[in-house]
């Protein structure tokens, strides 16, 4: 059976650092997976591992990144090592996704993903981002636009499990989730299930 892992798709401030925080609090097994960051400023933001643009292009030559992409001035890098490190630990990764392409790109690397949509209004992320003291809220909104504009494109199947976090404490959106995750890898070890 392939290991379990989650994705955590959504615009910014949906939620998705403080519901991985709260899986983790459910079971330490749950980690945020640390994307690589090329990033134009480095700052000390956690949840990242820093690469340069000449260890990008090496990586990939050698097929290794399993999806990238570019916002707020950074690129961002699911790569095949790390996730093949977080399996190999026996964590389950939660991997931040804000594009359908990646949760499709990521479901080619063999796992037993649940796919997990997390929403909120425009006016909420907002709110949260002004709350946290991002200093790019004017972004942080554009890409909300983007995701909607995404996630309008998306199809039914691209995700597991759909959850409005304005309406669900993050507690119970990580209740929710790891339920979900348990169902799914019940359904792939019962007998005569795909492997």
């Amino acid at each position: 059976m392939n290991p379990p892992a989650i994705i955590l798709y959504g615009p910014p401030a949906s939620g998705k650092d403080t519901i991985s925080e709260a899986l983790t609090g459910l079971d330490h097994r749950y980690v945020l997976f640390e994307k690589l960051k090329i990033a134009t400023e480095y700052g000390d933001r956690p949840g990242y591992r820093l690469a340069t643009e000449k260890e990008l292009a090496e990586m990939r030559a050698r097929d290794l990144v399993v999806y990238e992409n570019a916002r707020y001035n950074n690129r961002y890098v699911v790569d095949r090592p790390g996730l093949a490190a977080a399996f190999a630990t026996g964590d389950v990764p939660v991997v931040h996704m804000g594009q359908v392409a990646g949760v499709r790109a990521l479901r080619a690397y063999p796992a037993t993903w649940l796919r997990v949509l997390l929403w909120c209004p425009r006016d909420v992320t907002a709110r949260r981002a002004r709350h946290r003291g991002s200093p790019d809220v004017d972004a942080r909104l554009t890409a909300w636009d983007e995701t909607l504009t995404d996630l309008q494109a998306s199809d039914p199947d691209d995700f597991d499990l759909r959850i409005q976090t304005d309406q669900h404490e993050p507690a119970e959106s990580a209740s929710l989730i790891d339920a979900a995750l348990t169902a799914a890898l019940a359904r792939t070890s019962a007998p005569g299930a795909d492997r």
